[in-house]
């Protein structure tokens, strides 16, 4: 599997660019944890992690994949960009709580991302003009 880091992304300037850089193309109901869901559970309520987490928020400028103009107004979420396991957990492998593994993006985004759905992305918001006449 190849590593993909924030380092990377944040050479790409468009947000189409870097849903294309991290969609997974999972599958819709793919069990992640099942039966050991508690594992991650416990891991997302920990100090370290609401830590990192706000430190990856701020990084973004709470914007969704880091992209300014796709500000997000609501609930939001930090991604690990390569997917956790179990044993990555349990074991405390360093890279789960490391910022450059890390993005901030909308729910939306984040199930686009792991099931390569483009359709689930939100069109950024575009200010009606004089003279356009035209229906949403």
């Amino acid at each position: 599997m190849m590593t993909k880091r924030y380092s990377e992304l944040r050479r790409l300037d468009s947000f189409e660019d870097r849903f294309e850089y991290l969609k997974m193309g999972g599958t819709v109901g793919h069990a992640t944890f099942g039966f050991d869901r508690y594992i991650n559970q416990k891991f997302y309520s920990s100090g370290q992690w609401k830590s990192v987490r706000n430190h990856v928020i701020l990084r973004d400028n709470g914007c969704d994949l880091g992209i300014s103009g796709y500000e997000i107004h609501g609930a939001l979420l930090v991604h690990h960009i390569n997917p956790m396991s179990v044993e990555s957990i349990v074991e405390g492998s360093p890279w789960i709580l490391d910022p450059d593994y890390l993005i901030t993006t909308t729910h939306d985004t984040h199930n686009a991302i792991h099931y390569g759905d483009s359709s689930l992305l939100k069109v950024p918001y575009s200010p009606r003009a004089q003279g356009d006449t035209r229906l949403w």
